[in-house]
């Protein structure tokens, strides 16, 4: 039967005898599909005489032969409810279908793709794929998968939810206490947000998981912040008496004496320690300058400004340095607020000095003659390399897993390498400065100035910025209690040396008696070891474990903010963002075949 408009073949129940039920596509065409074999017709098959030429060729002769009209209803209606019944031999269609449409979901998340990117490219181009190689029955059986920009939306919902609810449910059940590491930052939207990750035991493994990130709609202040998180807890069936330690950047708001987020914490659960961001710190500490290293600076700085800032000019001393076979064609940019900018800055800047100096002599700059100087290349050379070896020591404290004895191990030798250096120095040794040192023997600026030496008022510079170095870390990272012995080598513990009243020797005797532990701790690191003895030492372990478990800097929220700027862009402006980077920053993976099971269990009643 045909319509007159639309010239497409419709409905009829009587077409129930041949073993065909029917569905609907979105432009409102019916479609018949075999209820024995789940073969999907094109609406123009609607037809009494094609349904029973597909009948009797594919199944006259099964044991489908002899079923009457009445039992082709009552499939019918067991088709229609359920979509698929395996007792009926029907092939389920919704689920790989289904499957695949989460999956793909799944994938555009963990790039940041804008969700539209589904129906826009991905189906698209797969469709065109599977025409010019597989056919189209192939392209037919893909254009089924929905990828439409709201049933991405909604799939990355539903997996986000599912990753917050495994992450949750090994909270409630950890054997330790958890900790959390929390910053907040604001977006392309000036919308204010805040991200926590968590670090906790599971599976005899120390894990670190992305828990939320929230907007603050209004006020920034400590007590907001508290109460988003108050408020995540109680959602999520948790509280402060799970929580050992917090970990939070130096801002008032969060580390404030009296009103910081920090002080609100501790008002609630007294027994968490609060502390702050060992980079932030790190950052802090090595920003103090002697009088002439911070004119260098400034010089240094106001040169890159002026080439950058300017199209014509960055462009004219790119072809400069082209000209000349310059290692590097561009200069950076120098940013207070990122970690290890003045050290690449002043890096870039003297190993293009000459171009640089070229330039700035071409275009008669104020500052053309200071890469004549002689002292001006030493300072510039000494602060390059002293600058890198405070960015080294800072990407050894970056990444995750880092703990407070690794982290306080690296800040030690740091520091006690620093008097050595100053000593050095003094005695006209330049070793751990390659660059200074490589100066001092020939210095290949543009005056082409032979052999020279440091004069001693340069020297006293080098000592005092090494002396306020040193004072400045010894400020920022003060001596603290030592850990046990016993957690860093627990089988060559002297136990005749400590307290006869300390409650952990029993057990670390019983350890240091069981060769398969020490068989165990040569072949896995020192937290997993711990983690793997929480069960027959708890007592030890838990202690060894409060090394190991806090975090001692902000770098995943940090790096989760660089992820933010991926997903929420200019042209996604009032996208709600938590989705996407849970499913973007979590190990987690979420339970798709579960998940599917789930929704098609919705649809079926």
């Amino acid at each position: 039967m045909l319509t007159m408009s639309g010239k497409k073949r419709k409905w009829s129940d009587e077409y129930v005898k041949h073993g065909f039920t029917c569905i609907t596509e979105r432009d409102g065409s019916q479609r018949p599909i075999c209820m024995i074999c789940n073969a999907k017709l094109s609406n123009s098959s609607l037809a009494p005489a094609k349904l029973k030429e597909h009948f009797l060729k594919l199944h006259g002769d099964g044991e489908h032969k002899n079923t009457t009209l009445a039992e082709f209803k009552v499939k019918r209606a067991r088709f229609d409810e359920k979509a698929t019944l395996s007792a009926l031999g029907f092939v389920p269609i919704n689920k790989p279908i289904l499957t695949a449409s989460y999956e793909v979901a799944y994938l555009i998340a963990k790039q940041g793709k804008p969700h539209t990117i589904g129906e826009t490219l991905v189906k698209p181009a797969a469709l065109k794929m599977a025409n010019l190689i597989l056919g189209t029955a192939a392209e037919g059986k893909l254009s089924q998968i929905p990828l439409s920009n709201d049933t991405i939306s909604d799939r990355l919902e539903c997996m986000s939810k599912d990753i917050l609810a495994q992450i949750v449910a090994d909270l409630i059940s950890r054997p330790a206490k958890f900790c959390l590491q929390l910053d907040e930052t604001t977006d392309v939207s000036n919308l204010s947000q805040l991200a926590v990750f968590v670090r906790y035991v599971k599976d005899d493994m120390i894990k670190e998981e992305f828990l939320f990130c929230k907007p603050l709609t209004t006020t920034t202040k400590a007590a907001d912040l508290k109460k988003l998180v108050d408020d995540f807890f109680r959602d999520n069936n948790l509280s402060w008496d799970m929580v050992s330690a917090v970990c939070t950047d130096g801002a008032p708001v969060m580390l404030g004496r009296k009103s910081g987020f920090g002080a609100l914490v501790k008002a609630d659960a007294p027994h968490i320690i609060v502390t702050h961001c060992i980079l932030h710190r790190h950052a802090l500490a090595t920003k103090t300058l002697p009088p002439k290293m911070a004119e260098v600076l400034k010089i240094v700085v106001e040169c890159v400004n002026y080439v950058r800032n300017s199209a014509l000019r960055h462009r004219i001393f790119s072809e400069l340095c082209k000209e000349m076979g310059s290692e590097f064609e561009v200069l950076l940019y120098h940013s207070n607020v990122r970690w290890l900018s003045r050290g690449q800055v002043l890096n870039r800047v003297f190993a293009m000095r000459v171009e640089l100096a070229q330039f700035l002599q071409e275009h008669q700059h104020c500052h053309a003659d200071c890469f004549k100087d002689s002292e001006f290349i030493l300072i510039l050379a000494y602060m390059a390399d002293i600058f890198a070896a405070l960015n080294h020591l800072n990407q050894q404290m970056q990444g995750g897993g880092v703990n407070i004895m690794e982290a306080e191990e690296n800040l030690k030798a740091f520091q006690k390498k620093l008097p050595l250096w100053k000593r050095r120095a003094e005695n006209n040794n330049f070793a751990n400065f390659p660059l200074l040192d490589d100066s001092v023997s020939k210095i290949e600026d543009v005056c082409g100035l032979g052999d020279i030496s440091v004069p001693m008022e340069l020297k006293q510079t080098i000592a005092t910025h090494l002396d306020e170095l040193v004072k400045s870390l010894d400020g920022y990272f003060p001596t603290r209690a030592s850990y046990p012995a016993w957690v860093r080598q627990p089988f060559t513990f002297a136990i005749e040396t400590a307290d006869v009243n300390d409650e952990h020797l029993d057990e670390i005797i019983e350890l240091q008696q069981s060769q398969v532990q020490q068989q165990l701790f040569r072949t896995t690191t020192l937290s997993t070891f711990w983690c793997q003895q929480m069960e027959k030492y708890p007592v030890i372990a838990k202690k060894a474990l409060d090394f190991f478990v806090p975090f001692v800097t902000t770098y995943l929220c940090e790096q989760s903010f660089s992820r933010m700027l991926d997903i929420k862009t200019k042209k996604r402006n009032r996208l709600c963002c938590e989705n996407d980077m849970r499913l973007a920053l979590s190990k987690v993976k979420p339970r798709i075949s579960e998940l599917v099971s789930q929704r098609q269990q919705q649809k079926s009643h």
